[in-house]
């Protein structure tokens, strides 16, 4: 990949705020989705559609691209946002979230929507999809990789567990398994519902190379999987610490924007707030 030198950063860094505002228009639009996480990893996502992965969006099918598995699908308008924006389909679009007949569902759909590799939907399903992709690879000798996102919240389920345990077992250092550690789910904090910590220590007793970074940092998230990119023999875990709501106030930290229909005003508000973003980093773009 390019070196990240800091005006790419800077572009990168204006293409999150951008997809965070289409996360906002279309859920709007919808009347219903998921802000919280979505808005959380608009870094992590514009890192990957926009640097890091080997894909064609005009090819979406092309043999040697790189997959990605949307294990928390219900944070889909992110993904669809950095789609759209990369050229897999017209921005516009975005505004057919949730509506029936749509390309654009409340979870991933394989067959309706070029370039998703999955459906996701039952939460702790992903990773076992994404290990069974990339031990295909191995299998067949090919080079491309296999990154899975994740939620924290989903680490609860056992099938994610039984993922982790064959990546290990099987030394799938192709397999890049990239988890929101944002700290909240639907019902309140991760800690007081099912602890997941000590998480890091968890994944390297299963022999994971475990990477942690800032997921709002865009420099770090590419330091991040520039690393994973030199481990062998063992696959890897970029726990992303993220803020969930990033870059709207009223959201920031607030469970109860996992998934909240907005009342009048707010999805202005968080709209004008990341247009305010959006001036600082074009001033500062331009400097």
């Amino acid at each position: 990949m390019p070196h990240l030198h800091e005006k790419k950063i800077k572009q990168l860094e204006l293409i999150a705020n951008k997809l965070r505002q289409h996360v906002i228009t279309s859920v709007a639009a919808a009347k219903s989705g998921h802000q919280g996480g979505s808005l959380g990893m608009a870094d992590v996502f514009t890192v990957l559609y926009f640097h890091e992965l080997r894909h064609r969006p005009k090819d979406p099918e092309w043999p040697d691209r790189d997959r990605l598995i949307l294990s928390n699908g219900h944070i889909c308008p992110i993904r669809y946002a950095a789609m759209a924006e990369a050229g897999y389909f017209p921005v516009k679009e975005l505004l057919t979230l949730r509506k029936l007949g749509s390309r654009l569902q409340g979870h991933p759909e394989r067959l309706r929507l070029p370039g998703s590799e999955t459906t996701s939907g039952p939460l702790g399903s992903g990773l076992a999809q994404a290990a069974g992709l990339a031990y295909v690879a191995k299998m067949d000798k090919k080079n491309w990789r296999t990154f899975c996102l994740t939620s924290d919240g989903e680490h609860e389920a056992g099938v994610h567990w039984e993922a982790v345990l064959f990546a290990g077992k099987n030394r799938l250092d192709n397999l890049i398994a990239v988890v929101d550690r944002n700290n909240i789910q639907i019902d309140g904090n991760t800690e007081d519902i099912m602890p997941l910590e000590p998480l890091r220590a968890k994944y390297e007793a299963f022999n994971w190379h475990v990477i942690e970074c800032n997921g709002n940092d865009i420099l770090d998230v590419a330091r991040a999987l520039e690393e994973a990119k030199k481990i062998h023999q063992r696959p890897i875990c970029i726990i992303a610490h993220t803020v969930p709501g990033r870059g709207v106030s009223y959201m920031e930290n607030n469970y109860l924007w996992h998934s909240q229909p907005f009342k009048s005003g707010e999805a202005e508000q968080a709209l004008a707030e990341l247009k305010g973003i959006e001036k600082r980093l074009t001033k500062e773009h331009a400097a």
